[in-house]
């Protein structure tokens, strides 16, 4: 009987171990000491500053390495910079703002020359040289909801003229609007065109800066001479596709003493602050761009861990479309930032709706929550098994 138990206490405690280890090897981190970059087609702006900082912080917490580069609007620094970190060693690059024409042809090009290196996208479509939508096995295409972005402006602008909207009569938008400029744009007018060809809205003009190194102050220039050639009463608001564009125009506005409400796409601290002055910037539609920068890092990191099963699990994934995750929009009221004090985007979720800090939307996994656990910066995940 001593042996039989003693043979059992052996079972347990060998079971025990190994369950143990498997748990423990389980939350390791796979990506742990790899070194990954973010790689921006655009300049720096504020919004983009905070997703790099997140994207840092999560790649850290994951144990990787991690480096920003801004390329200033070339097509070419955006290209050598994704081909030197690829020559460099690498091991994952989250890439944003791509070009349509050569963006499919290029980061083809470039993983079959690294195989080993893994690639994620924001904002970058793929499409042939004839138009035609591509993918590229293994990269993961993320988006915000940019179609809904734009419509849920829309809503926000017939919201001020019920009795147009009673008469059956359009609202006449001046568009802050750049075409075959990025990926996000075109998506964005897809929600705005849909209400043109409804009625709702009359389109009076199209306005966009001409120095994309210096977006304010050429769309604040832009934006007063095309308001001017307008009667008072003429335009009933403005829409802007960017933020930094809805900057300047808002700078033309109060240049001209005009009262004419204007909203836009995107968020940082300066947009609060204006919007908090109680003029004529009325709302934003958005994403929490903390939240973004780590999306984009937990989605690179799950690929290169080779765990595209999680991925494809996130509520953001849609197969329809290929490898593609898209981040829902929210829109934040001027009301909402005038009700609290001192509002930025570090604590806007105290004023904003549920939706701002929810990141249920995001990929997981076990050794994912467990080496971020303790970050807040939204709602609690579950972790996965």
């Amino acid at each position: 009987m001593r042996k039989v138990i003693a043979l059992c206490m052996a079972a347990i405690l060998i079971a025990a171990c190994l369950t143990g280890c498997s748990q423990k090897n389980n939350s390791k981190s796979p990506v742990e000491g790899k070194k990954v970059a973010y790689i921006m087609y655009m300049s720096s702006s504020p919004i983009f500053e905070l997703w790099s900082e997140s994207f840092t912080e999560t790649a850290e917490d994951l144990g990787m390495e991690a480096d920003t580069f801004f390329c200033g609007d070339s097509d070419e620094e955006w290209k050598d910079r994704i081909l030197q970190c690829a020559k460099d060693g690498y091991d994952g690059l989250l890439v944003s703002h791509g070009r349509v024409d050569y963006a499919w042809e290029f980061l083809t090009d470039v993983l079959e020359e690294y195989p080993g290196l893994k690639i994620a996208t924001f904002d970058t479509s793929f499409r042939d040289k004839d138009g035609e939508t591509k993918t590229i096995d293994g990269v993961v295409q993320l988006f915000q909801r940019d179609s809904g972005l734009a419509a849920d402006l829309v809503e926000e602008i017939l919201a001020m003229y019920p009795d147009k909207a009673a008469k059956n009569e359009p609202v006449n938008i001046l568009q802050v609007q750049e075409e075959n400029y990025i990926i996000a744009f075109d998506r964005r007018q897809a929600g705005y065109q849909r209400y043109e060809t409804a009625g709702r809205i009359r389109t009076l003009g199209r306005m966009a800066p001409e120095d994309h190194l210096d977006p304010v102050s050429s769309m604040r220039e832009a934006a007063e001479d095309m308001i001017g050639t307008y009667k008072d009463g003429e335009i009933d608001a403005i829409w802007c596709c960017y933020d930094a564009y809805a900057r300047g125009v808002y700078q033309a506005l109060r240049e001209l003493d005009s009262d004419i409400p204007m909203v836009s796409v995107d968020i940082c601290d300066e947009d609060i602050q204006l919007m908090a002055e109680g003029k004529n910037w009325k709302a934003c539609a958005t994403t929490n761009w903390t939240l973004n920068g780590e999306f984009a890092c937990r989605v690179l990191a799950l690929e290169m861990a080779g765990q595209y099963d999680d991925i494809k699990a996130a509520s953001s994934y849609d197969e329809s479309l290929g490898m593609w995750m898209e981040i829902p929009s929210v829109v934040v009221t001027q009301e909402q930032v005038m009700s609290g004090r001192d509002i930025t985007v570090r604590n806007l979720s105290d004023v904003a709706d549920d939706a701002y800090a929810d990141d249920s939307f995001m990929p997981s996994c076990g050794w994912m929550e467990s080496a971020l656990k303790g970050r807040s910066n939204g709602s609690v995940m579950a972790a996965k098994p």
